[in-house]
């Protein structure tokens, strides 16, 4: 599987010389269009290491949540905001697709710029906050992608609080995306862990967040609920949210999002000193701690989706080894290339060495 990594490789230098979200829309527009057809598919499929029209990773299914999955790696929340290249992560040999985050009405998000490489880290920073074209838009484009999925390919969707919610209004913002997304997702993220949005981390005291999951299943019982955990809680504040969502509704956890620390980085300056949420490498060590604190705390209550940090087949087999039932890519894709997912798909599912 070396030689796509070579490639981009040989192609990164181009690439970074580009505006970071420029370029990053860019890949996603050329993604979907080339998923519209089926030797853009199968030419996907290679790019990624999993054969003619994904058929490789589609033999490693689990299953999770009462889901199955064709296969454990998929793409975390935040590359594809409006879920409209879904298809193509499916031609590319993902198991599976976390699209949004999405909010109730389009909203801009902050000012640009707001996404820096911090190459010396394999990182990135970014203050997106939640830029999206709105729940309706993003659940006909799922609708749309249905029909050109692989069999058994899941679509989690992320949902959010709107920028200029008041706190007191945020239940009724995840409440109102649930209503318009969960018919055409497969499972819902709950997102009050980004850093990005003024007052959302609020959401994460235990009883308030643990009642805000036991409504939104009151709503739409059949879809699991995920939850979205800051990477950033202390030991005894994540025991104490692992505890109240244990007698919710939460059938799975995502660990983690992304980080304000700054803690461990090379001095990438000034893009590492920036405002904003750091992904990557640096994150790797804590979303591994995070995974087997949980898993020691619960056993297997929760479906845990590690997300944070994968660079490798490797560190994807220590995420799996700590306790975690799916992985997630996102920054080590900017950085490693396609050819990251079916490096990961093999180590995730071949058995321990």
């Amino acid at each position: 599987m070396g030689w796509q990594r070579a490639v981009y490789e040989g192609l990164r230098p181009v690439l970074f010389a580009t505006d970071s979200e420029w370029i990053h829309g860019v890949t996603v527009t050329a993604l979907r269009k080339a998923a519209e057809g089926s030797y853009g598919r199968a030419a996907l499929s290679h790019l990624a290491s999993a054969g003619p029209a994904g058929s490789w990773a589609a033999t490693r299914q689990v299953e999770h949540m009462g889901l199955r999955f064709r296969n454990p790696v998929g793409l975390a929340a935040g590359m594809d905001k409006n879920g409209e290249a879904v298809v193509g992560w499916g031609a590319l040999g993902f198991g599976f697709a976390e699209v949004g985050t999405v909010t109730p009405q389009a909203q801009s998000g902050n000012a640009r710029p707001r996404v820096w490489r911090l190459p010396d880290d394999d990182a990135l920073v970014n203050r997106m906050g939640f830029n999206n074209r709105g729940a309706p838009a993003l659940a006909e484009s799922v609708t749309r992608a249905r029909p050109w999925l692989p069999p058994d390919f899941v679509v989690g969707v992320s949902v959010g609080r709107g920028a200029t919610t008041p706190d007191e209004a945020a239940e009724e913002d995840y409440l109102a995306v649930l209503r318009i997304v969960a018919p055409v997702a497969d499972y819902v993220a709950v997102n009050v862990s980004s850093p990005n949005t003024e007052g959302l981390a609020a959401l994460e005291e235990p009883a308030r967040l643990a009642a805000l999951v036991t409504s939104l299943s009151a709503v739409q019982p059949t879809k699991p609920l995920v939850v979205k955990l800051s990477p950033d809680l202390p030991p005894e504040r994540l025991t104490a949210i692992v505890h109240a969502l244990s007698d919710s509704p939460a059938a799975g956890l995502v660990l983690s999002n992304t980080s304000t620390s700054r803690s461990g980085l090379h001095g990438t300056l000034p893009a590492g000193a920036e405002q904003g949420g750091l992904s990557g490498r640096p994150l790797l060590p804590g979303m591994l701690a995070a995974i087997g604190t949980v898993k020691g705390q619960t056993k297997d209550r929760f479906t845990l989706i590690a997300s944070g940090g994968i660079f490798s087949g490797a560190d994807a087999r220590r995420a799996v080894d700590a306790g975690a039932d799916l992985v997630q890519l996102w920054t080590g894709l900017v950085y490693a290339g396609p050819g990251l997912i079916g490096e990961v798909v093999e180590a995730v599912t071949s058995a321990p060495s």
